[in-house]
């Protein structure tokens, strides 16, 4: 089975670029996975071919964040949301309430025959870390919402995590090492999620390789310098993971700040 997940940076500017449907055809995937679609509800109707299932996850605030899964199974169960509560974080201070992040749009968990597919948008930690507390509640609940779903049958999860795990998943870990997505509490929390039964799919078969970016700024020429961040994942159930037969990232695919990632299981 082959897997794509692209953080399009807006759906309605990648297709006004023209840029969405070629890519999509050429992928020809069976899970084809969207994060930041900044749409909601009606203001898009995809022309996909029949045989796709389209599920929608829409932030209430408009123009922001936002998760879709086209499959080509159809669903047996769809979940939105983390179940975040106000006050549920007792790591959290007090005038923090995790709930929010369940309002953006940020999962889009689909339940199929054989596996668990969740997309997924970690929140950012933005300028000067504000948000982190806020991200670092979403990433422990994270992890405990998938543990739950790897009890039921194997998972696969996609997206924009916002975090290069380690050095070599970005090119200037130094100077970024105190920025939001490199923090160490931030790569502590992706080694949680791996610890806790996940494994990384590209660093599985390419552990060495370097310059594989999936993020790139728009300042500074960044992209054509390939200065970039690994920040986008697949990640599978520990027992998937002889069953990996391919981890890749396409950065001549253009029309965001990222490029698609993609996955191929022999299931």
């Amino acid at each position: 089975m082959r897997f794509i997940s692209w953080n399009v940076n807006g759906l309605r500017a990648v297709l006004k670029k023209g840029l969405f449907y070629p890519a999509f055809s050429a992928f020809d995937a069976d899970v084809f996975a969207l994060q930041e679609i900044k749409l909601q509800a009606g203001q898009v109707e995809l022309e996909l071919p029949a045989a796709y299932y389209q599920t929608w996850s829409y932030a209430e605030k408009k123009g922001y964040a936002g998760t879709a899964v086209f499959s080509r199974e159809k669903p047996l169960n769809v979940i939105h949301t983390l179940g975040l509560k106000p006050g549920g974080d007792k790591a959290l201070p007090e005038l923090i309430d995790p709930s929010v992040l369940d309002t953006e749009g940020r999962l889009c968990a689909v339940e199929f025959e054989q596996f668990w597919f969740i997309c997924c948008y970690t929140p950012n930690s933005q300028d000067e870390l504000r948000r982190l507390d806020l991200r670092l509640a979403w990433g422990r609940a994270f992890t405990r919402f998938v543990r739950r779903l790897a009890k039921q049958k194997p998972v696969v999860i996609c997206g924009d995590m916002n975090v290069a795990h380690e050095e070599i998943d970005l090119k200037n870990p130094k100077t970024n090492h105190f920025n939001a997505g490199f923090t160490d509490e931030e790569r502590t929390d992706f080694s949680a999620l791996l610890k806790a039964g996940f494994t990384d799919s590209f660093r599985h078969l390419y552990p060495d390789v370097t310059g594989a970016y999936s993020w790139w700024s728009f300042r500074g020429n960044a992209r054509a310098n390939n200065t970039g961040w690994r920040i986008d994942y697949f990640v599978v159930s520990n027992d998937l993971t002889p069953h990996i037969r391919e981890a890749s990232i396409y950065p001549e695919v253009t029309g965001s700040d990222h490029c698609p990632v993609g996955l191929e299981l022999a299931l």
